[in-house]
C-alpha cells in the first residue's frame, strides 16, 4: 500500500471510530438535566468527502482543501423518528452555511447528510448567513429563520469590520428543497429572531431582539414580542418586551431567545441566552423562563441566574467562556435533549424532562437584585429545611415511644 492510500485509510477509520463513538451521560448532576461526556458534533464530524481532493493527481499529498472552523449552534427537529441538528458549519474562511446532521437516538452517532443546505439568496445577497432556529408551524411549513449579515453600506472607507444585521427567512416541506422569503424588516438589527409555532390571535408570532447595532445593543430592553398578518414580505412596526435585561444579572448586557418555545400544560416553556460583560470579555450563559399558555407575551416564572453555564473544556474554543443554544426537542414521552454550542466551537446535547424543567422553572427562587435579597432567600430555605429535619426528628421520637 503506498503511502497516499494509506493516509487515506486512516482519515476514514478515524472518522468511522468518532462517528460510532458512544455517549455517555456524566454521573452526579444536578438533578435538572444530565450533561454528556462527549459533544455531540465538531469539526472532525464533517464528511471526509467535502473537505478532501481524492484525487491523487489533483492532490498528491492528500491536504485538506476546504478547512472547517467550527460547528455550532445548531436548530433542531424531530424527522422521520430521528433527531436532526441543522449545523452551522463556518470554514477556515469565516463564512458559515447550513448542513443536516443526523442521529437515530438524538445523544450520539451523528452523520451529515450528503451535501450542505443550498440555502437561496435574496436580492441582496448575504455575506454569512448563520445560526438557524427551525419551526414548525401549524400553517404546515418548517421555517428556519436566521441571522443574515452584509457589510454596512455606511462605514467609513477602510472599515472592514462594520456589519448590519437581518433575520433571513427560509420554509421547505422535506428540509432538502428551501424557498427563500424576504428578509424581516424591522426599525432596528435583528441578530436573534425566533418563530413562534403556533397562530396567536390569527397571526405570526415572532421573538425578537431589537438591537442599535450589530453587537451592541444599546437601547434594547431585551427579548421582543411582534404579531405580524403575513409571513411572506414581513414587517415588524411594534415590538413589546417581555423578557426584560437588569443590572448585574447574567443577562445586563443582552439577552436573546433560544429555539422556540416547548409548550406544556403549565405554560410555555423558554430556553434563553443571557451575556454580560466582565474582565474575560464576554460571557454567555443560558436561563429558562416560563410564559402563559393563553398569551406567550405574558411572563409568569422566571428562576434566578443561569439554567446552563460553560464547565470544563467548554470554556475554551474560538470564542471562549460561551454557551449557546437554538435547539431543542422534546420528545412524546417528556424527554427533552437540549442542544447547546460551546465557545463558537462544538455541539452538546443535555437531556432532562418537561416535568424536572417546570419544576426547576417555577419553584427556583426568583432574582431580587440585590445581595440582602440572596442571603434572605438562602436563609428561608435553611430554615425550612431545620423544620423538616426537627419535624422527621419528632416523628422519628413519636415513632420509637410507640414502640417501646
Amino acid at each position: 500500500m503506498n503511502t497516499y492510500d494509506k493516509k487515506l485509510m486512516q482519515l476514514k477509520q478515524a472518522q468511522n471510530e468518532l462517528l460510532s463513538l458512544n455517549n455517555e451521560n456524566v454521573s452526579m448532576g444536578n438533578g435538572i438535566y444530565d450533561r454528556y461526556v462527549n459533544p455531540v458534533i465538531t469539526a472532525d464530524h464533517i464528511p471526509l468527502n467535502w473537505r478532501y481532493d481524492f484525487n491523487p493527481f489533483t492532490n498528491p499529498f492528500l491536504q485538506e482543501r476546504i478547512g472547517v472552523n467550527a460547528t455550532c449552534n445548531s436548530g433542531a427537529i424531530k424527522w422521520n423518528g430521528n433527531y436532526l441538528l441543522v449545523v452551522r458549519v463556518e470554514g477556515n474562511d469565516r463564512k458559515s452555511f447550513f448542513a443536516i446532521a443526523e442521529s437515530p437516538n438524538g445523544i450520539d452517532n451523528f452523520r451529515f447528510w450528503e451535501e450542505p443546505i443550498t440555502m437561496p439568496e435574496t436580492e441582496d445577497p448575504d455575506t454569512n448567513v448563520y445560526d438557524m432556529r427551525l419551526t414548525a408551524h401549524e400553517d404546515g411549513w418548517v421555517y428556519g429563520v436566521f441571522c443574515s449579515e452584509r457589510k454596512d453600506p455606511n462605514a467609513p472607507a477602510g472599515d472592514l469590520s462594520s456589519a448590519v444585521a437581518t433575520a433571513g427567512i427560509a420554509r421547505t416541506k422535506d428540509l432538502i428543497n428551501w424557498e427563500r422569503l424576504p428578509d424581516l424588516k424591522t426599525k432596528s438589527q435583528q441578530r436573534n429572531v425566533v418563530l413562534h409555532p403556533e397562530f396567536v390571535h390569527g397571526k405570526y408570532a415572532f421573538y425578537t431582539r431589537p438591537q442599535d447595532g450589530f453587537i451592541d445593543t444599546g437601547s434594547g430592553g431585551g427579548i421582543g414580542w411582534a404579531l405580524v398578518d403575513c409571513i411572506v414580505n414581513t414587517e415588524i412596526k411594534e415590538e413589546k418586551i417581555i423578557n426584560h435585561r437588569y443590572y448585574h444579572t447574567i443577562k445586563e448586557l443582552k439577552n436573546g431567545e433560544g429555539p422556540h418555545p416547548i409548550k406544556t400544560d403549565k405554560g410555555w416553556l423558554h430556553l434563553a441566552h443571557g451575556v454580560r460583560n466582565c474582565a474575560a470579555g464576554l460571557r454567555y450563559v443560558l436561563y429558562l423562563y416560563l410564559t402563559d399558555l393563553q398569551d406567550p407575551s405574558k411572563l409568569i416564572a422566571e428562576p434566578a441566574g443561569y439554567f446552563m453555564a460553560p464547565q470544563g473544556d467548554e470554556r475554551i474554543g474560538d470564542v471562549s467562556n460561551v454557551l449557546f443554544s437554538n435547539g431543542w426537542i422534546a420528545d412524546a414521552d417528556g424527554t427533552v435533549f437540549i442542544y447547546y454550542a460551546s465557545s463558537d466551537t462544538r455541539m452538546h446535547v443535555a437531556t432532562s424532562t418537561i416535568d424536572k424543567l417546570l419544576d426547576y422553572c417555577i419553584n427556583t427562587p426568583a432574582d431580587g437584585y440585590r445581595s440582602a435579597s440572596s442571603v434572605q432567600t438562602i436563609k428561608e430555605l435553611i430554615a425550612s429545611n431545620n423544620n423538616l429535619f426537627l419535624a422527621n426528628k419528632i416523628s422519628e421520637n413519636q415513632l420509637v415511644s410507640q414502640q417501646q
